[in-house]
Formats: C-alpha cells, sequence, structure tokens
C-alpha cells in the first residue's frame, strides 16, 4: 500500500506520464500530426491526473467545481510557462558549454518535468486538493508521531 501523499503522488505521475507518452505513440504510428496527438494525448494524461490525484493521491472531499479550474490552471501554467521557460534557460545553458540542441534540449525537458513536479505537488497539495478527507490517509507526519 501507498502510504504518503508523496508517494501516491508520484506513482499517478508515473501513470499519468506512461499514458501521454503511450497515447502520443500510438497517435502519431496511426498518421495523427504531431501537434493533434500531442493535444490529444495530454488531455487524456491530465485527466487522468486531475481524477487520479483527487481520489487516491490527495484524497480531497471538495467538490469537483472547487478543484478542476484550480487544477487546470496549475497544471497549464506549468506545461505552458515553466516547461517552456526552463527547457530554454537549460538548452541555452548548455549550449553555451557546446552541447548540441537536441540533447540540449532533451535534458532541459528532463530539468522541466523536474520542476514541474514540485511546482505541480506544492499548489496541488496547498491549494487545488487543501481540502481532503483525513479518514484512512496516512501522511509522513503521521507516520512519524506513531512510532513514537
Amino acid at each position: 500500500m501507498v502510504r504518503s501523499t508523496a508517494s501516491r503522488f508520484a506513482l499517478v505521475g508515473v501513470v499519468n506520464t506512461a499514458i501521454d507518452v503511450g497515447l502520443f505513440a500510438v497517435l502519431t504510428a496511426a498518421g495523427a500530426g504531431v501537434v493533434a496527438a500531442n493535444l490529444a494525448s495530454t488531455s487524456a494524461g491530465m485527466a487522468f491526473s486531475f481524477v487520479a490525484n483527487r481520489a487516491f493521491s490527495f484524497r480531497s472531499t471538495a467538490s469537483l467545481r472547487s478543484t478542476l479550474v484550480p487544477f487546470l490552471a496549475v497544471t497549464l501554467v506549468c506545461l505552458w510557462v515553466i516547461h517552456p521557460l526552463v527547457i530554454l534557460a537549460v538548452g541555452h545553458l548548455l549550449g553555451g558549454l557546446g552541447v548540441a540542441d537536441t540533447p540540449a534540449a532533451l535534458a532541459g525537458k528532463v530539468a522541466a518535468v523536474g520542476v514541474g513536479l514540485l511546482w505541480n505537488y506544492g499548489w496541488y497539495d496547498r491549494v487545488v486538493f487543501a481540502d481532503r478527507s483525513t479518514a484512512g490517509t496516512t501522511d509522513e507526519a503521521t507516520d512519524e508521531e506513531s512510532v513514537r
């Protein structure tokens, strides 16, 4: 059993990424354009992420209405603002060190995913799903208290 909120969030992130990448691969192999395939795959991943993070990771009891718009705002800022800025910054830094464009961009994408993970977790935990059920949840603080 996955006990901590952070562990559940990480697990959802792995599945969410697999959905995104898998669907993107299937759609592009079937002849869909890259932009259309990416829009469909990221949308599917984001829909899964919302449902799974709300119910499983953060166990929110807040209404769908009160969590959906903040979730979309946080997630889309991450995907459309933070990711590109990190990718460009890392690419520029590595490019200045003589790294070729493609490896520099890929390193930037990996860095952006890491930054995005921290961004999303912080906002989801403190704002989007802050009003969550405490029934049946076990977080690090609770674990530490039970050891004492």
